[in-house]
């Protein structure tokens, strides 16, 4: 833009954006490449987009209350919004993601069996504290518990944080907690303090490295109470690591990262908050139209208005207040409803033409549009498998895709780090012997290897998915191990010592071979 084009637009900013519009597709058609194609002006059909590059703060960080308020009013009132956050939830966390202790034997100089041991006594520690409340800051959910509310959170409001502090309580083997920080509660302090990175509550430094969380005592948008919000509002930085230990103070889990330099995370919904709301709106009125369709009311008009309550008899062994006289001037339809009308009065109605027989195709085809976009296929999005075999399991597999990423997604940015982090407070109080732990970070992390086993995928055909297993783990292109996780979410070992104890059972009482015993018929005393 020359200085004659900003002088226009300073004064008449609408002939300033006319000028730019001009030139712009002047350089369009004089252009080449991208400037004839995607990039055009000039183009009837792409001459009225006009976007502008901002950076990932402008576009995330200046929007994020709005789409995350639009979102959870999705969530709390759209069915198709609320079935694909869920869907994800169930398919990815399930029942918990379970710990398998897996640490570097070699590198430790263990042996087998040593290792083996001291990843049960680890597992039976970890146990003690997972399955109770206590890890819980607010004493209401497991660990278990905390991934689904911790998923569900990063997907709906774009990222969630979370702290872990050492609280003492009777009872309790560990200090270890972790609280929840809802991602309304981390915003920008008032006032702002100078000569700092700060926005969306997350302050950076030079290298674009995230140095602290800026913590509102309450959410900003929660309307007061006298009960529990006497203290005003104030704000707590918390740095994101230790300065003196390095030790992660806060984990900020996001539910998506699509840019560098990105400070907040976007709600899943995100992209097809419109589609959904549409949608929605679109349902809603469908549903009134067939509702007022089936209403069946008689009206009644007369020369002179005349109650259809007057000269009702009593009821006999009514001793109840009377009903209260209606109101002439109110007419609603009804199941059978007998409305009366003045003198000279008349109703006329538009016929709805309820159901709509285009109604279920347009759904299906935005709904596929919008799990597209959300990568849930759409019989998964709204649980109907009527293809083939093939089909629906092509959809299964596509959607375990996903669900698999997010699974790591959440093992990475929450279940691990609470593991390490717990791992570390069992060692210092010596429930857990764990040599060199401290001395080397190399060794520290042998200890903490770990895997995550959560519920296994669904099964269209589990003959098929067996057979498919078997020849997996015979080839040598699985193990048992993973196989065993995956199709019935249980750890082999523990399958192996059941089934050994098991088989003993069976031998001990003479059942090994076929477990159907033929009992001889009984012959007939005639003869």
């Amino acid at each position: 833009m020359n200085i004659v084009d900003r002088i226009v637009g300073w004064f008449n900013p609408s002939e300033g954006l006319r000028r730019q519009m001009a030139r712009s597709m002047l350089n369009a058609f004089n252009g080449a490449g991208y400037g004839r194609h995607g990039a055009s002006y000039g183009k009837k059909s792409l001459a009225g987009w006009i976007s502008r590059g901002m950076s990932a703060d402008e576009d995330i960080v200046d929007n994020i209350e709005t789409l995350r308020n639009r979102s959870r009013d999705l969530f709390m009132g759209t069915p198709l919004a609320t079935g694909a956050i869920k869907t994800i939830r169930t398919n990815v966390v399930g029942s918990g993601l379970a710990l398998n202790a897996q640490i570097d034997a070699d590198f430790l100089g263990l042996t087998e069996e040593e290792a083996r041991a001291w990843e049960s006594n680890t597992e039976r520690e970890w146990k003690l504290w997972s399955e109770s409340v206590n890890c819980d800051a607010e004493r209401r959910q497991n660990f278990f518990q905390l991934q689904s509310l911790v998923l569900m959170s990063a997907l709906l409001s774009g990222d969630v944080f979370v702290i872990m502090p050492y609280i003492k309580r009777k009872g309790t083997a560990y200090d270890l907690k972790i609280a929840l920080i809802e991602a309304d509660r981390v915003c920008d302090p008032v006032p702002l303090p100078t000569n700092t990175n700060i926005l969306g509550g997350v302050e950076v430094g030079s290298y674009g490295e995230t140095v602290a969380y800026y913590v509102a005592h309450h959410n900003p948008n929660t309307y007061p109470r006298a009960n529990t919000l006497k203290e005003r509002q104030s704000w707590k930085r918390v740095p994101a690591f230790g300065t003196a230990t390095g030790r992660r103070n806060i984990l900020h889990i996001m539910a998506d990262v699509e840019r560098p330099a990105q400070r907040r995370g976007v709600p899943l919904l995100a992209p097809v908050i419109e589609s959904l709301k549409q949608l929605g709106r679109y349902s809603e009125a469908e549903l009134m139209a067939a509702v007022v369709s089936g209403m069946f009311t008689v009206f009644i008009s007369s020369p002179e208005r005349q109650s259809l309550d007057a000269g009702m008899a009593p009821i006999p062994g009514f001793t109840g207040p009377a009903p209260a006289p209606r109101n002439p001037d109110d007419i609603a339809l009804g199941n059978g409803a007998i409305v009366e009308l003045g003198a000279e009065e008349k109703v006329q109605t538009a016929n709805p033409g309820r159901p709509n027989t285009a109604f279920e195709g347009f759904v299906i085809a935005i709904s596929r549009q919008i799990g597209a976009a959300l990568e849930i296929p759409y019989e998964l999005l709204v649980k109907n498998f009527v293809a083939s075999y093939s089909a629906s399991r092509a959809s299964l597999l596509e959607a375990w895709k996903m669900f698999r990423m997010r699974r790591e997604w959440l093992v990475g940015n929450f279940c691990q780090p609470v593991y390490e982090e717990w791992l570390t407070e069992a060692v210092l109080k010596g429930r857990i012997s764990a040599p060199g732990f401290f001395s080397d970070p190399a060794v520290r992390s042998a200890w903490c290897g770990a895997d995550w086993y959560g519920d296994s995928q669904g099964q269209l055909d589990p003959l098929k998915e067996a057979n498919a297993a078997k020849v997996r783990v015979e080839e040598g292109f699985s193990t048992r191990e993973r196989e065993a996780a995956e199709l019935t979410g249980m750890k082999y070992e523990n399958i192996h010592a059941i089934r050994k104890r098991e088989e003993a059972m069976r031998k001990a009482d003479g059942l090994v071979g076929s477990t159907i015993i033929e009992i001889p018929k009984e012959e007939d005393d005639d003869k």
